[in-house]
């Protein structure tokens, strides 16, 4: 066999091989692509997750109301947290505990107080988002290496953006004269729309692959104790601070109350999460947007007096934190409400069909490739058995 023969056939098993990374990163792009409306999914399956206001001018209940509601209903719940979100027709998530140790997510209509159903431990939207950022991989120690492997993927991710703007000259020209080809043949059509989809994502393949690669660097940095964070230690209630009773648990303040006290330090929260108090010594955790929508704030409130004793604001981040704290709802879309999310739907879609489709032309090159070469070494064989036979 010639050097030449030698390295075509080295070349073709290079290509082979090859397909299964194209066909791994197209399924970490559609499963992110479904993970970004994947709530939106459960709520059109599951009408427990739905939250409609009954009336045009219906007011959601208060806080305490809801806690009161769910204690009505469910005897014997400790309610350990509060989801509000983002968005008004869905129901309120509660994290809640029960004496036997059982715990649940409870969805609660804010408009009636009813407590509609429960969420299973591991839904649609926890199955899609743990498949495409980790792979289903365990975590044991640290974080999952199904997770480093998917994250690894936005350094290729990144360096075929730059390399596909230097190797399509005049990229520009796609804005303004756009070209898909349908009557050419499917591999003209999948070239064209390779090209097409890749201008057109430009914004979006840049924020996805940087986001991406820094879920790379905060595993690294997370496994070899590393923090970039400047929260500094959380603050707990004194011993002295709490008050003393006859063996009954201290009265303490609602979460309306609570809520109030940090709208005071911090104008304009809308609350995300409201955080219970587990302990004696432990304050209530009011998290919610404020004017920036990529991150949240949140105000640490005294569970006996209702004073506002710490705060998490924008101004109290560094530089660097608040880029990275920025990195996962830019990665999921989950900033904006139901436009932005299918604003990265739509663009999932495209950057998983451009990868389809480089998959596609790999895999007919590639397969024309080994077809001519196996066509050229049956031909190689034959006129060697037929000068052997003239011998």
């Amino acid at each position: 066999m010639s050097k030449k023969s030698r390295s075509r056939i080295w070349f073709l098993v290079h290509s082979w091989l090859a397909l299964p990374i194209w066909f791994f990163v197209f399924l970490v792009c559609i499963t992110g692509t479904l993970a970004t409306v994947s709530q939106e999914i459960v709520w059109l399956a599951n009408p427990d997750v739905r939250a409609s206001a009954p009336a045009d001018d219906a007011q959601r209940l208060g806080y305490d109301a809801v806690l009161a509601a769910i204690a009505e209903q469910q005897p014997g719940a400790s309610v350990q947290r509060l989801h509000v979100p983002g968005e008004s027709h869905f129901a309120l998530e509660a994290s809640v505990s029960y004496p036997n140790g059982k715990n649940a997510t409870l969805y609660v209509n804010p408009y009636s107080g009813q407590v509609q159903g429960s969420s299973p431990l591991f839904d649609f939207r926890e199955f899609t988002r743990a498949l495409h950022g980790w792979w289903l991989v365990p975590w044991t120690n640290g974080y999952s290496w199904g997770w480093y492997l998917v994250s690894l993927l936005g350094l290729p991710m990144l360096a075929s953006l730059v390399t596909g703007l230097v190797v399509y000259k005049r990229f520009w020209r796609g804005f303004l004269k756009p070209t898909l080809r349908f009557r050419h043949g499917a591999r003209i059509f999948w070239g064209d729309f390779h090209r097409l989809s890749g201008i057109w994502s430009i914004w979006f393949i840049a924020v996805i692959s940087i986001t991406g690669t820094w879920f790379l660097i905060q595993a690294l940095l997370y496994d070899n104790h590393v923090t970039l964070s400047s929260e500094g230690v959380p603050t707990i209630i004194g011993h002295q601070q709490v008050p003393l009773t006859d063996g009954a648990p201290p009265p303490r303040v609602g979460p309306d109350q609570a809520l109030a006290a940090a709208r005071e330090r911090i104008p304009g929260l809308e609350p995300v999460w409201l955080s219970f108090p587990g302990d004696a010594y432990t304050h209530i955790e009011v998290s919610g947007k404020a004017w920036y929508p990529l991150m949240h704030e949140s105000a640490s409130v005294n569970p006996y007096d209702g004073t506002v004793e710490a705060t998490r604001l924008l101004g109290d981040r560094t530089g660097v934190e608040f880029v990275i704290e920025s990195m996962r709802p830019l990665h999921t879309g989950d900033f904006g409400g139901i436009w932005i999310k299918l604003v990265w739907f739509v663009f999932g879609l495209l950057l998983s069909m451009m990868v389809l489709s480089g998959l596609l032309i790999w895999s007919k090159r590639t397969l024309i490739a080994t077809a001519k070469e196996l066509k050229r070494a049956s031909s190689a064989n034959a006129v060697a058995a037929s000068l052997e036979s003239s011998q």
